[in-house]
């Protein structure tokens, strides 16, 4: 009898195993493809890049459809949206902060009223919400089933901050941002105020440090391809001093060319 029941009990153990294995097979193809994905848009040129794009967005969507529970069980839910509602309070503090001493510095480059503001900023708002999503519902969940919880905020945080490179400004920030945001989210389990709270300080980022360092938010390639208004000013001035300077030297060689054969008796009597 007891042989019996040790049968089922050990086929049953074998199955789950198997599962659990599969599942983390599956868990790191999704977290190292979507990655992948990520940073092949954000390092493609254009016009390509706009090709590139669809594939981490049909990827991230098809994974997470195979995967999806509930709206709630991803954060987008009301339950302890009040008690962690203390982040948002936080994000306007910190920001309130960095623009008055922007303003002092006279580094403050904020779009003119509140109205204007909104226009500028609302899409990068709704982009805030979308980066939220990825770094807890796309990565962290996976990678808590893959090890500890300590270990999977950490590697989700850097996953985060990497997307950043080479921006000396949002690298070191969206690396301190994200093991916050992290530890937050796995406190509460809202997504909300993290959307939020990552809007404000993103904008306070843009309006506050001079574009010559965040290269207007820019990351990846277009990071090392951005140009100021003024540095383009420059560049431009530069190009037509060199055109100018080739078009005198052409001058003046030619009429050097045109003296000698003045001077010379043969070729003046032809």
């Amino acid at each position: 009898m007891e042989r019996r029941d040790e049968e089922p009990s050990a086929e049953r153990s074998w199955v789950a195993g198997y599962w659990r294995e599969r599942t983390r097979r599956r868990d790191w193809v999704e977290i190292v493809v979507g990655y992948g994905l990520i940073l092949a848009v954000i390092w493609t040129p254009r016009p390509y890049q706009r090709m590139v794009y669809w594939l981490p967005v049909a990827w991230i969507a098809g994974a997470s459809w195979l995967s999806f529970k509930s709206w709630r069980g991803m954060g987008w839910r009301a339950v302890n949206l009040v008690r962690s509602f203390w982040v948002v309070w936080v994000a306007l503090a910190l920001a309130g902060v960095a623009v008055t001493v922007s303003a002092r510095v006279g580094a403050l480059h904020a779009p003119a009223g509140p109205i204007l503001l909104v226009r500028t900023y609302i899409g990068y708002a709704i982009w805030s919400f979308v980066q939220q999503f990825l770094m807890m519902d796309f990565f962290l969940w996976r990678l808590l089933r893959l090890m500890t919880a300590k270990w999977a905020v950490v590697v989700a945080a850097t996953i985060f901050a990497l997307t950043h490179v080479p921006n000396p400004v949002l690298l070191p920030l969206t690396m301190v941002w994200g093991l916050a945001a992290c530890a937050v989210f796995l406190k509460y389990g809202n997504l909300w105020p993290l959307g939020m709270a990552h809007a404000i300080l993103g904008v306070c980022v843009a309006v506050s440090f001079p574009a010559r360092l965040t290269h207007n938010m820019r990351v990846g390639l277009g990071y090392l391809r951005f140009h100021t208004p003024a540095e383009l000013h420059e560049r431009t001035h530069t190009e037509r001093r060199v055109v100018r300077g080739l078009e005198i030297a052409e001058m003046t060689a030619a009429e050097a060319l045109g003296a000698e054969d003045a001077e010379d008796p043969e070729t003046a009597g032809r």
